[in-house]
């Protein structure tokens, strides 16, 4: 059997879709809240014009949690014109309404609303934008940014190009033939990555900091197949090249001399921040934290002498148990064949 059936395989296995058995629960209770959401905040005279569903669910390439959890990305969205000049009041709201549900602890974060649930494994984030609409037609979206105790100088509604940035993910227009066979690899890939981020990141807290769309950015940048080509059939090739061309861009530096690494990556849509920005002394944001940075480089180095050695090894078990150790146990191993005892004794007797 081909390595990319063992792929195949592993992909169906992590690939976690909105119709995935066990995210029924997930689904109903988000449903649940959204309209209690959208009741409260036509009462607090801005009602809910759109909404939307952000993240790995936005762009197909959630995978199922090593814990079980689900989580929930949604954007809200309210008319600019009926918007309150405070952006962390909708944000209150919010928390208002999952203070009465069966929720541990909801928390306005500078970005969002965060909570997760006690008596099923969902994580939730509810996010809030406000829509101007210029003479053109054309919209703006602007993020709730605060939390509780922010100073004026620390809320604002900061423009942020949500829509575009999904947009920008699923978009095809770089890859020529076969457009929509290597978008689906693409997919495939991202999946793989941040399944090995989950299996090879020991401390949760370092994990946490590896951010998807982080993964997710650098993949789609540095995805490179073979634009006269309509065929992709070999994922363990691309995601080496993949991988091999993150390593070689900036995303990873250290000043000259030390190994003081940082991750930067920025977000292809506004606000175009860098999305491991680590608040440093000063106030300002530095890329990531240097245990990220160095973590990530020293393991993505890994990842990439494994790969080398899945694609030079000719067995096909050394293989599956190479990539095995790189994606957990999802990534199953094919049992040896043994020869038949008449076979071996052939085989002894020649």
């Amino acid at each position: 059997m081909p390595i990319q059936n063992h792929f195949n395989k592993f992909n169906k296995k992590i690939y976690l879709t909105s119709h995935s058995e066990g995210y029924k629960k997930a689904k109903e209770k988000d449903k649940s809240i959204f309209e209690e959401i959208k009741i409260a905040f036509k009462e607090a005279g801005y009602p809910v014009i759109d909404s939307f569903m952000q993240g790995s669910f936005a762009v197909n390439t959630a995978i199922n949690s090593l814990d079980g959890d689900f989580d929930i990305d949604r954007a809200i969205v309210i008319d600019a014109e009926k918007a309150p000049e405070d952006p962390v009041a909708p944000k209150k709201v919010i928390k208002e309404v999952l203070d009465k549900r069966n929720f541990k602890d909801p928390r306005i974060k500078k970005p969002c609303v965060t909570a997760d649930y006690k008596s099923i494994n969902l994580h939730i984030d509810y996010t809030v934008y406000k829509k101007e609409t210029s003479f053109f037609g054309d919209d703006t979206y602007y993020l709730a940014v605060g939390k509780n105790g922010s100073s004026d100088e620390h809320k604002e509604w900061s423009e942020a190009d949500q829509k575009g940035l999904i947009e920008w993910i699923d978009s095809v227009d770089d890859f020529v033939f076969g457009a929509t066979v290597k978008r689906k690899q693409l997919k495939r890939l991202i999946r793989y990555i941040k399944r090995w981020r989950d299996v090879n990141f020991n401390s949760e807290e370092v994990r946490k900091k590896v951010f998807s769309i982080g993964l997710t950015v650098m993949l789609k940048e540095q995805y490179s197949p073979n634009s006269l080509s309509a065929e992709v059939d070999d994922d363990l090739q691309a995601l080496k090249s993949t991988v091999d061309a993150i390593l070689d861009a900036d995303y990873i530096s250290a000043p000259w001399g030390t190994d003081d690494y940082r991750v930067y990556v920025k977000l292809p849509k506004k606000p175009k921040r860098d999305i491991f920005q680590h608040k440093v002394e000063g106030g300002h944001a530095d890329g990531s934290d240097l245990n990220v940075g160095a973590q990530l480089r020293n393991k993505l180095l890994k990842l990439q002498e494994d790969l080398q050695k899945a694609s030079d090894e000719t067995d096909e078990v050394e293989q599956c148990e190479i990539l095995n150790k790189l994606f957990g146990d999802d990534f199953k191993v094919p049992k040896q064949e043994k020869q038949s005892s008449s076979k071996a004794a052939s085989s002894l007797t020649a």
